[in-house]
């Protein structure tokens, strides 16, 4: 059965073209900063947001139109894998996520979680064999089940903790199966509503120790993808562990987990923690943390996470920025962490909606492109932070002064000359540079 039958191939038609089913920008083959683009942009779609999401809010039930529902839940389990691959094949999208609970039922069991999740995942390997489409990552749903209502990993309950692990270590194998790249950790139950009866360091401890239980695992099983945590500092919890970039790289250093993990780091997450996305992943980037990224978008008029298709150039283009100065992604990629508005709710929407966040980004590249051959940026930094090169500055940066001398520098000098930064010269003339 074919789900997306009035769909055709997804093809580049160019920025003069009037078809809202083709690409105006993102165009597989052509060589963008010496490689080809498809090699810079290694997107990925989200089950959840494509496969499952209803459409539904807190003010409303489910609007969205779909056609692999069937009374059988395991029947409409695989109806979504035929449909998500035929849908990923069509708009040229080659990799994928999952959390467990997106491709399977969870059952009355455990053991009925784990049958469901074999099956499935044996169709998935099919699919992936016959496409080539290949598993960004994966993941545990380890805060929608009532179990996880004090957390998983920082549960207040030994017995959910270990419930936890069984659903990681199972999320492990299959990531082994499917050949998948990297393994996720978002912890959205991960966090407290008061201090007055959380017993922090015990909780981030228990946390650090579940890493390393998965980390040994991961080992044992000869299956080990690149770790990555995703902050987030609320929603669903009041305050969550994994705040921001900063936060996190502080957590991994902390229990000496900087050789297993990096961030998997969202734009809207960014928005929430009071960032810009640019600004979390410069952050990651200076420490050696950038692993892979949501692409998405929030509303600032908004206070919570919307996950919005990414349609703002000028975010897009800093975001791609950092990934190229961070000399890519790769074992990540570029997840669409995004779902379609209430209001589209056509099965359509999803396909319009994937090109219209692929086509940013790759316009995004681009315009990157043309800031880094310029050079402007670069020259204006170096220009910027010139007294560092020579004389006393350099001698600071070889760590070859201290306070002493210093202080005498600073006495052998009339007056300290203050030059401008220019801030609304550079703001202007980044949007030169966009295409």
């Amino acid at each position: 059965m074919a789900y997306f039958e009035n769909i055709e191939k997804i093809k580049y038609e160019g920025v003069n073209t009037d078809n809202p089913l083709a690409f105006r920008h993102y165009n597989t083959e052509e060589e963008v900063l010496g490689k080809p683009m498809k090699e810079h942009l290694r997107f990925a779609a989200a089950y959840w947001h494509t496969m499952t999401q209803d459409g539904s809010d807190p003010f409303g039930s489910a609007v969205n139109t779909r056609n692999w529902f069937d009374e059988d839940p395991m029947q409409t389990a695989k109806n979504r894998v035929e449909a998500f691959f035929e849908f990923m094949d069509k708009v040229g999208i080659k990799y994928f996520c999952f959390h467990d609970v997106d491709i399977a039922p969870e059952g009355n069991s455990l053991q009925e979680f784990y049958d469901n999740l074999d099956v499935i995942t044996d169709l998935i390997k099919e699919k992936m064999d016959e496409t080539g489409i290949q598993l960004l990552w994966n993941t545990a749903n380890m805060f929608t089940h009532p179990r996880y209502n004090n957390g998983a990993a920082s549960t207040n309950n030994a017995d959910i903790f270990a419930f936890a692990a069984a659903q990681v270590k199972k999320g492990l194998d299959l990531s082994k199966k499917l050949g998948g790249k990297n393994y996720v950790f978002w912890g959205g139950r991960e966090g407290y509503e008061t201090l007055l009866n959380t017993d922090m360091k015990l909780e981030q401890d228990n946390i650090a120790r579940f890493f390393k239980m998965a980390v040994k695992y991961a080992e044992k099983i000869g299956h080990k993808p690149q770790f990555l945590l995703e902050p987030k500092p609320k929603e669903p919890s009041k305050h969550q562990y994994d705040f921001d970039a900063a936060t996190t790289i502080a957590f991994i250093k902390q229990y000496d987990l900087e050789d297993d993990f990096k961030l998997n780091l969202e734009a809207n997450h960014a928005t929430l923690a009071g960032h810009t996305f640019e600004h979390e992943l410069n952050v990651a980037r200076n420490y050696d943390a950038l692993g892979s990224i949501d692409a998405n978008q929030g509303d600032l008029l908004l206070g919570w996470d919307t996950d919005e298709f990414p349609t703002d150039i000028h975010a897009a283009t800093l975001a791609m920025l950092e990934v190229v100065r961070n000399g890519g992604l790769e074992p990540g990629g570029i997840n669409f962490d995004s779902k379609v508005r209430r209001s589209s709710f056509e099965m359509e929407d999803l396909v319009l909606a994937h090109i219209a966040g692929m086509d940013t980004y790759a316009r995004a590249l681009k315009s990157v492109e043309r800031l880094m051959n310029d050079r402007f940026f670069e020259d204006l930094i170096a220009e910027r932070y010139a007294s560092f090169k020579t004389g006393i500055g350099a001698r600071i940066v070889e760590d070859k002064e201290d306070f002493d001398s210093l202080t005498e520098h600073a006495f052998s000098l009339d007056d300290v000359e203050l030059k401008s930064s220019h801030i609304e010269l550079v703001k202007s003339k980044f949007n030169d540079y966009l295409v």
